[in-house]
């Protein structure tokens, strides 16, 4: 039986209010309604602002490490394929081209979206998984889930929450974390200040 795929994009990506330390990474269907929500740690979260944001690390990132090596052993990224979801956690298959041969390799939603990003080659996703864990948004939770909050109270906590984290970073001496932490309530400000 084949499976239809559909092709994904990154949307956005936010401080998860339902899990601390947990950011939300939203995927769209390209030309289509349907949002897909995925809850990362922070390092892949860091990983996938950079990539967002177009900066290039001093030095190579795990990632960034990765992507090298595939490239200096002539082997291609084609695609990324979302294939399971299971208890709100996301399985995912990296496709790679060596030579005449084709290669799937296991890995976790967050890596394979950053490799995708990284490396320019879709995301994709079976549409029956889609399906069963797309979000139900109407036009107040999708301004939610965009990194906007209707009312200041809620602009106001997560500003205050990403702030506190900050703080456990710089005390905990994760200077890279808290200057990735700096620049995402920076943007959230700004964000909030072109409503």
């Amino acid at each position: 039986m084949s499976r239809n795929k559909i092709e994904l994009q990154v949307l956005s990506l936010t401080y998860s209010q339902e899990q601390a330390g947990a950011y939300a990474l939203l995927l769209g269907e390209v030309d289509g309604p349907r949002k897909l929500p995925v809850i990362i740690g922070s390092a892949e979260a860091q990983a996938i602002l950079l990539e967002i944001r177009g900066i290039t690390s001093p030095r190579p990132l795990t990632y960034q490490l990765f992507a090298s090596t595939l490239e200096a052993l002539g082997v291609r990224l084609l695609r990324v394929l979302i294939y399971r979801a299971e208890n709100g956690l996301f399985y995912s298959y990296l496709y790679l081209q060596s030579d005449h041969s084709i290669i799937r390799i296991d890995s976790r939603t967050s890596d394979a979206v950053v490799m995708a990003m990284h490396l320019h080659c879709p995301i994709l996703i079976y549409e029956d998984v889609l399906d069963a864990e797309k979000m139900e948004l109407d036009a107040e939770a999708l301004e939610t889930e965009s990194g906007t909050t209707n009312s200041q109270d809620d602009r106001a906590e997560t500003i205050s929450r990403m702030e506190e984290a900050l703080k456990e970073a710089i005390e905990a001496e994760e200077y890279e974390k808290a200057a990735n932490l700096r620049d995402m309530i920076n943007q959230f400000k700004e964000s909030n200040h072109q409503d």
